[in-house]
């Protein structure tokens, strides 16, 4: 069977100049993949080439099997689901009207984030971080998506409501099915909810392997990847002399 979503040998940047190198990855039904590495990686450049927002320098995205250039909004129309890293919630509308504009049911949203109830009728822009977010990621889930990118699910918000964000981008993976991708900071939590994870430095991919080995290594995996310096030194001493 086809992969969701698979990436060969992908370059993607800016004005011609690659910030991700030959980036090979896949993603199947009902799988949640994590992304990890440190700032500066090249994760969202990666999630922005996934979803067609930002054009490849070479390589190729095939979706079910069948290569793809089509731009963002085609593949949304597709079964594609697109979180950003910046919350993409309509600061002057309520909440139930930023649902509605994503053609989503209050009651659809509800069942995922009951919490959400009490703030229907307030606006986006005096939500809560952790209010947005899951509105959200309500919007986005409650269309079904065959395959969700989800960027930076976590950022600047409490342990508890990260941890309500993971879950239900788990139980749409283990209930409906969605292949998933999420590029996640905080790599103990998000190993807890994966199923493999792929850790990146200067835009390549240094290792692949199974969440439960990532967990098992986890202490070596953040002082040779994830941390500052230790990052570089690592990306350095890989780079073909």
């Amino acid at each position: 069977m086809s992969a969701i979503l698979e990436a060969r040998g992908i370059f993607a940047g800016y004005m011609g100049q690659p910030v991700v190198h030959d980036l090979d990855l896949e993603v199947q039904a009902g799988e949640v993949v994590c992304l990890l590495g440190p700032n500066g990686a090249g994760k969202t450049t990666t999630m922005l080439a996934l979803s067609g927002e930002l054009p490849l320098i070479a390589g190729e995205v095939l979706m079910d099997g069948e290569p793809t250039s089509a731009p963002l909004h085609r593949r949304a129309q597709s079964g594609l689901g697109y979180v950003t890293e910046e919350r993409s919630v309509f600061k002057a509308l309520s909440a139930r009207d930023n649902l509605r504009c994503g053609a989503v049911a209050p009651s659809d949203a509800l069942k995922l984030f009951p919490e959400l109830e009490k703030r229907l009728d307030v606006r986006g822009g005096l939500l809560s971080g952790g209010e947005q977010q899951m509105l959200t990621l309500a919007r986005a889930l409650c269309r079904k998506p065959r395959l969700l990118l989800a960027d930076e699910l976590s950022l600047g918000l409490a342990p508890l409501i990260v941890d309500r964000l993971l879950q239900a981008v788990r139980d749409a993976a283990d209930e409906g099915g969605t292949g998933v991708l999420i590029v996640e900071q905080h790599a103990r939590k998000a190993l807890r909810y994966a199923d493999r994870a792929i850790v990146m430095t200067r835009g390549r991919a240094r290792m692949s392997l199974s969440a439960h080995d990532a967990r098992a290594q986890i202490d070596d995996i953040e002082s040779h990847y994830l941390s500052g310096a230790a990052a570089e030194d690592a990306a350095t001493a890989a780079e073909p002399q």
